[in-house]
């Protein structure tokens, strides 16, 4: 039997990066999971009743946690009453404490070293796998656990996948796709997007995402500000899917001026859409970004983000040849990944 831990995220009313993959997963794992919430020390179904554990059952988690947020989980993990996996996404608010929320940066720690206890931990790339062997060397944890990857997948609305490139037409638009907030860096973009309207390179700015509680209204604010001289600029804070799919079929390239992620979903989201990416030059992103249709630029340079998408926005042969190479490119599912999980679940 496997069961799947919703205990935060299936009441979440956001959609905040890690919520989409948890629904995701679970969705992708077909009829398999039966959803558990740890409630009063335990486990319980969707009925109320406690999980009556069997050796040969799984416990699945994308959740974060603490011994302090769950009294009792970590006496749980060293019972070991079933077999424990877990999804790591990132170790960010260790690396960026300053621009985290604060519950975030107190958990994390704790968090990690209750991962060494499982059996399995799949991280979501390569790079935040490394991260998660690292802490576990520097705390002198010798783990349980055995990890490994796994691929998120970039159909993320059940959408089709593009086959042939976009038709662009009219004047370019670029799109930024993220939650606002610090990490997410939209004020660098909005100082790049500023100097080439200086330059005279005409073009229109679409950001869209929530807006970080602790960290974000400070952005908001210079974003309106921005906009009320620069018409070019539209700030969408509650964009539907609708609204999100035009922003797409409309823009000449998705920009991503991230100083941390743990994957970078929308980079291959917006590759699914066939719209090619411009790109912080971060070791995660090179993960996605070397198969092609996409741009890399070096982190906060503002003089080299302008250079790689002038070309963009001048003409359109620069991001026709992305866009080719965005709709021939391989690009992972959540099917893929559902079954990837289930293998070595059931394997």
């Amino acid at each position: 039997m496997i069961y799947y831990d919703v205990t935060k995220m299936g009441a979440a009313r956001h959609k905040s990066g890690l919520m989409r993959v948890s629904s995701r997963l679970r969705g992708a794992l077909g009829d398999a999971p039966n959803p558990v919430i740890w409630k009063n020390g335990h486990f319980v179904g969707e009925n109320g009743t406690p999980v009556a554990w069997r050796p040969g059952d799984w416990l699945v988690t994308v959740e974060l946690f603490s011994g302090a947020e769950r009294p009792g989980f970590r006496e749980f993990v060293a019972a070991r009453p079933s077999r424990l996996g877990a999804v790591f996404a990132d170790a960010i608010p260790l690396k960026f404490p300053h621009i985290t929320w604060p519950q975030s940066v107190q958990r994390h720690p704790d968090y990690m070293k209750i991962l060494a206890g499982f059996d399995r931990v799949w991280a979501i790339s390569d790079f935040v796998q490394e991260e998660l062997a690292g802490f576990w060397a520097w705390q002198g944890v010798v783990p349980r656990a055995r990890l490994g990857r796994i691929e998120l997948g970039a159909d993320f609305d059940d959408s089709p996948r593009a086959r042939t490139p976009p038709a662009f037409s009219g004047r370019p638009s670029l799109l930024c796709v993220g939650i606002i907030e610090p990490r997410k860096n939209q004020t660098f973009l909005l100082e790049v997007a500023d100097a080439l309207w200086r330059d005279g390179v005409d073009f229109d700015l679409h950001i869209v995402g929530r807006v970080n509680p602790h960290f974000g209204e400070p952005i908001v604010r210079r974003i309106k500000a921005v906009a009320k001289r620069e018409p070019r600029l539209r700030l969408h804070l509650g964009a539907g899917d609708a609204k999100l799919r035009e922003l797409y079929t409309s823009a000449r390239a998705v920009v991503f001026p991230t100083i941390a992620e743990g994957c970078g979903l929308p980079v291959i989201e917006a590759l699914w859409r066939g719209v090619p990416c411009v790109c912080s030059d971060l070791p995660v992103l090179r993960e996605l970004t070397a198969a092609g249709g996409c741009v890399s630029a070096k982190v906060n340079d503002a003089a080299d983000w302008c250079a790689q998408l002038a070309p963009l926005l001048a003409g359109k042969a620069r991001a026709e040849n992305l866009a080719r190479e965005a709709v021939s490119r391989p690009l992972p599912t959540w099917a893929e990944a559902g079954a990837q999980l289930r293998a070595e679940l059931t394997g």
